[in-house]
């Protein structure tokens, strides 16, 4: 079970809501099928990893170096309870390359200044994201909107 520098035992198919992984280097870390709401990744180093079918509801990726990961299957939505709204934060996010095939969701992400260069999307997915796009990445310069192939 899983797979990175992190531990092989840790992260895959695991219940890791709430943990904290803020400013942690996780590079190819595996955590396919994983539940990660509310995680915070806020500034970690990410590249290459694997969030394959994973909940990231509500989880902290903002300034988070997302170069290569996949985002397959992956549920990166925003939901709404009775007490409160969890909005998975892109913000000023690097995912240049990153895959988001399949049913991947990024509804209701707050994704200002994220770096979206390469990332194939569904034309739903970049319809919906160039509705909400705005800033530009702090580390590639890169306008949200220009990334996202926005008109």
């Amino acid at each position: 079970k899983g797979g990175g520098p992190y531990g092989s035992e840790v992260t895959r198919g695991q219940d890791l809501t709430g943990k904290d992984f803020s400013g942690k280097t996780l590079i190819k870390q595996d955590f396919k099928t994983s539940i990660l709401r509310q995680a915070n990744f806020k500034g970690a180093k990410l590249l290459g990893a694997s969030f394959f079918d994973a909940d990231l509801t509500g989880a902290d990726l903002s300034e988070a170096d997302l170069r290569g990961v996949d985002f397959s299957l992956a549920n990166v939505t925003k939901i709404f309870t009775s007490f409160s709204s969890l909005q998975a934060n892109l913000s000023n996010a690097n995912l240049e390359g990153a895959l988001a095939t399949g049913n991947t969701s990024f509804k209701g992400s707050n994704i200002t200044g994220a770096d979206f260069t390469d990332v194939p999307l569904r034309d739903d997915q970049r319809e919906y994201l160039c509705k909400v796009a705005d800033g530009v990445n702090p580390t590639t310069g890169n306008a949200t909107r220009d990334t996202l192939l926005c008109n």
